[in-house]
């Protein structure tokens, strides 16, 4: 008589709410201190800041690679997240894209300038992945912009994000928060810039996100 043996379930294990905030709080740190002192600061630093233990950090993030990486693909998926609240306003198309270059700046879309120059693999799946559809929602959010004929059509994806940018990201040493007042005021007066019709005609050409990949 042959016996039937009933599988076991496999325990599914997830991390712990508290782990969780710790690692959200790990990379806000690195995004922040990114922006502020260059993707060398030391992980002591990263940790003093996020409040946790330097053995937290080496437990959620090996090696710089590693947290360099998240802090990318947690940009990107956030400034994502804004560009779609962008398109799922039905109101002023140039309003919505108001609100999403102020919200990519809070989310310190700055933070990727010093990564894309680093050591890490640029073209990690993750990264990838998060940067298609990052480029894909901005594009979509602009192009709507451009069809109701409230944007310049001479600028890119790319001119838009390197702006913000360079328009976000504090003086090395300055604190954050303390710029943000300016950082807002400054993207305002870009903005105001971008709005169709067009008062003069911009040089050389539109630039795309791969264009500022190659540079």
């Amino acid at each position: 008589m042959q016996t039937t043996v009933t599988p076991v379930p496999r325990k599914v294990t997830r991390p712990r709410a508290d782990a969780l905030r710790n690692r959200e709080r790990i990379v806000t740190a690195a995004r922040e201190m990114f922006v502020e002192h260059g993707p060398d600061v030391p992980f002591d630093e990263i940790a003093r800041r996020a409040g946790v233990g330097n053995a937290t950090v080496y437990r959620n993030f090996p090696d710089r690679d590693a947290l360099a990486r998240e802090v990318v693909c947690s940009v990107m998926d956030r400034t994502a997240e804004a560009a779609e609240q962008a398109l799922a306003e039905t109101g002023d198309a140039f309003a919505a894209l108001e609100r999403f270059v102020h919200t990519a700046a809070d989310e310190r879309i700055s933070a990727l300038c010093p990564m894309v120059s680093s050591s890490f693999d640029r073209h990690h799946p993750d990264l990838e992945a998060a940067r298609e559809r990052t480029e894909r929602l901005v594009a979509e959010v602009m192009d709507r912009a451009k069809a109701a004929g409230q944007l310049r059509t001479d600028v890119g994806v790319g001119d838009l994000m390197l702006a913000v940018a360079q328009l976000s990201r504090p003086p090395a040493g300055t604190c954050c928060p303390g710029v943000d007042r300016f950082a807002h005021r400054h993207l305002q007066l870009l903005l105001d810039g971008l709005r169709a019709p067009a008062r003069s005609a911009l040089p050389g050409t539109a630039a795309t996100m791969e264009d500022l990949r190659q540079a």
